[in-house]
């Protein structure tokens, strides 16, 4: 939202129009921009704040959860994989076993973490054991490896705590924020660049402060671009519809990232029968003897005998992301995947959705966001305060018609379009396509008020 649209699409930009194709596709981009930033800004900003909130929480989240996560005292060795498991289930019996992640530092906990009934979707029950001693520390509610304070605003940042019905306010603010983002940093580029970089970059010294407004809404967008376009390709990984195409597409690419089977034993019977707690030892041995470092996460093989799932989990850079299957009878390797081995883009994808979650380089990524929030924050606020400094006061609402200037050629690409993305991008899609159906009303409106006038 970067400028008000008068009638007329005079817009102040710093030098002559460009000639040709831009002056026709510039209104239509700007005004596109101001419906957006004035209609979706609220969406994201409330994504900014709590995605700045969720920022900020994981020193938090140690600091809370101390007693669960570390031990009272280092001991000289470690009791067996084994009998720190029987340690959890006789203090929590209940539900079924899902993975076991061994303590990578020496003064951590082991996380036993059991698939319940009794917690939401999604959830599980850990239960943390003193690797030393076999003492139970305590048992949380967790969502993946989030503890209940991270993941609480984990889900305020997708939801809001409102389900399936809340994912749409982030899967609109991250469809739009791609849209916003390019097309104001065009239009920004095209009005400075007989200025220079520095004019890109920094904000002038405009007269007015509507002026000012403007600079700093430009200089900062620019600065952020690249950021925002980041999040708002990792959010729509994650998006309820737009979010199953992209999935699509990475199968269809042979992006998504290769794990390894479950095979069954060669003896499924004797496996099906093989007590869980030394399977476990078998398939921590077998990652010792592969070379695999934590942090680990086992995962049994189920019922049927399957192969233990043994995967290296390390999220910051270097990453780290090997993984092996593992007879549970016999402790042998059965098959290896290495990080290495993935494509490139489902290497860059886990790399580009864990730099949106804060991890790949821990605190520098999480300065990196609370800034980018910051930023993202600032840009809202001032399209707000150029909006309400000119547009109430002057010009009505906004000006109108601007895809009737557009060519016959062009206008049926721009539609054309808008169909491609509304297929892919559902909720942009149908936002764009109420952004083109107001348009049109209003100018075919305007043509008919001046019709009025001149009769």
């Amino acid at each position: 939202m970067s400028e008000v649209i008068t009638s007329g699409s005079a817009v102040e930009t710093g030098g002559t129009a460009a000639p040709g194709r831009w002056r026709r596709l510039r209104p239509v981009l700007l005004r596109m921009h101001f419906y957006a930033g004035l209609l979706v800004g609220p969406f994201l900003a409330v994504a900014a704040v709590t995605g700045l909130l969720y920022a900020l929480i994981p020193q938090v989240d140690r600091m809370v959860y101390r007693h669960e996560l570390t031990v009272d005292h280092v001991g000289e060795h470690r009791l067996p994989l084994s009998a720190q498991l029987a340690a959890a289930r006789a203090a929590h019996p209940e539900g079924d076993l899902q993975s076991i992640n061994p303590p990578a530092a020496a003064n951590a906990t082991t996380r036993v973490v059991l698939r319940v009934a009794d917690v939401p979707a999604d959830y599980s029950r850990t239960v943390f054991v003193d690797p030393y001693s076999g003492q139970v520390r305590g048992a949380l509610t967790t969502s993946g490896e989030w503890l209940p304070l991270r993941a609480w605003f984990d889900e305020l940042h997708r939801n809001l705590h409102l389900g399936a019905v809340g994912r749409n306010y982030s899967e609109l603010a991250a469809s739009w924020l791609w849209v916003l983002a390019l097309s104001g940093s065009a239009m920004w580029v095209v009005q400075r660049r007989r200025r220079g970089v520095a004019a890109l970059l920094t904000p002038g010294r405009s007269a007015g402060r509507r002026g000012r407004a403007l600079s700093w809404h430009g200089s900062v967008g620019v600065w952020i671009l690249v950021g925002l376009l980041g999040l708002s390709a990792t959010g729509l990984t994650w998006s309820r519809y737009a979010g199953e195409h992209v999935q699509k597409v990475r199968e269809e690419l042979s992006w998504v990232a290769p794990s390894v089977g479950t095979p069954t034993s060669a003896r499924p019977a004797a496996a099906a029968r093989t007590p869980i707690g030394p399977a476990a030892d078998r398939a921590l041995a077998a990652a010792d003897r592969a070379g695999l470092r934590g942090p680990l996460w086992l995962y049994p093989g189920g019922r049927d005998g399957g192969a233990w799932q043994v995967t290296e989990r390390k999220r910051d850079c270097p990453t780290r992301g090997d993984s092996i299957a593992v007879d549970p009878v016999t402790g042998a390797q059965v098959q290896r995947i290495d990080f290495a081995q993935w494509p490139f883009m489902a290497k860059l994808t886990r790399w580009a959705i864990d730099a949106h979650m804060g991890i790949l380089f821990g605190v520098a990524n999480q300065v990196a966001l609370v800034l980018l929030a910051l930023g993202l924050l600032s840009v809202i606020v001032r399209g707000y305060q150029m909006w309400w400094r000119r547009a109430p006061k002057r010009t009505g609402l906004v000006g109108r018609g601007a895809l009737l200037g557009l060519e016959p050629a062009e206008a049926v690409a721009f539609v054309a379009a808008v169909a491609l993305v509304g297929w892919f991008v559902p909720l942009l899609g149908l936002s764009i396509g109420a952004f083109v159906i107001l348009d049109g009303a209003l100018g075919w409106r305007r043509g008919g008020q001046r019709e009025g006038a001149a009769g």
